[in-house]
């Protein structure tokens, strides 16, 4: 009777390993992403207390809202006097790419539990989209968890860091700490680069992001996205077209 166990027993063993080594394979794909974030973190803590909010709201808003941006862009509104449902609508939009993300995932995930869905969908992040996409990336529940829960819990110390500092040194929006945000994004885009209708949308998104911010149009971020993808689609449907040329 003990011989017809231990292949069980081996199995069990042999698969909790590999799940240990997803988890930390996760959390060193994740890792240059979660230290490059530190600015940012420090930039969201810092707002809140500015904005009003006691230590205790501050952090809780980077524990539970989880989500930089959003945290970001809904400080601004609330310094600036905005709405309720004007906070509500602009950070639904500016998540919204989120449903992107989990529809990349969707044939994996499905795989998960109940339990194991909700928490890799409160994970879900830009930066773990960006190590978790790709053709040859695994996308099991360890590695999901252990990259997400890496850059969790760097946003949470960052953001309390900030929150200290802000209680010590006035002003410290001034530093100028937003440029992080634009250089974790750089570190998430270049990588998907990987072919000449990608480059060219980018390209076209910069010009474009350029072009509106000097003019001062409202909304040129989200312009500037949609001119970007249809240039990325044009460019992709041309390049088709000449190789289907050239084939014949």
């Amino acid at each position: 009777m003990s011989h017809q166990f231990e292949p069980c027993s081996a199995d069990i063993q042999s698969q909790s390993d590999l799940n240990k080594k997803a988890f930390l394979r996760g959390v060193v794909d994740i890792l240059p992403l979660s230290i490059a974030v530190l600015p940012w973190g420090i930039l969201a803590g810092s707002m809140a207390i500015n904005a009003g909010l006691t230590f205790a709201q501050a952090f809780s808003m980077s524990a539970v809202v989880f989500a930089g941006a959003a945290q970001l862009v809904s400080l601004g509104l609330v310094m600036a006097g905005a709405s309720v449902w004007t906070i509500f609508i602009t950070v639904f939009f500016l998540t919204s790419q989120h449903l992107i993300y989990a529809l990349n995932f969707r044939k994996d995930v499905t795989q998960f539990s109940f339990r194991q869905r909700l928490v890799i969908g409160f994970l879900l992040t830009d930066e773990l989209f960006a190590v978790g996409i790709g053709e040859n990336k695994q996308r099991t529940f360890a590695y999901l968890f252990g990259a997400g829960l890496c850059f969790y819990l760097a946003w949470c110390l960052f953001s309390l860091f900030g929150i200290l500092l802000a209680q010590s040194i006035p002003n410290l929006e001034s530093l100028h700490l937003d440029f992080s945000i634009v250089a974790v994004f750089i570190l998430i885009i270049v990588p998907m680069i990987k072919n000449k209708a990608t480059l060219i949308g980018v390209i076209f998104t910069l010009i474009f992001a350029c072009i509106f911010k000097y003019l001062q149009f409202e909304g040129s971020i989200v312009l500037s996205g949609i001119f970007g993808m249809l240039s990325a689609m044009c460019a992709a449907k041309l390049i088709r077209l000449r190789s289907l040329g050239v084939q014949q």
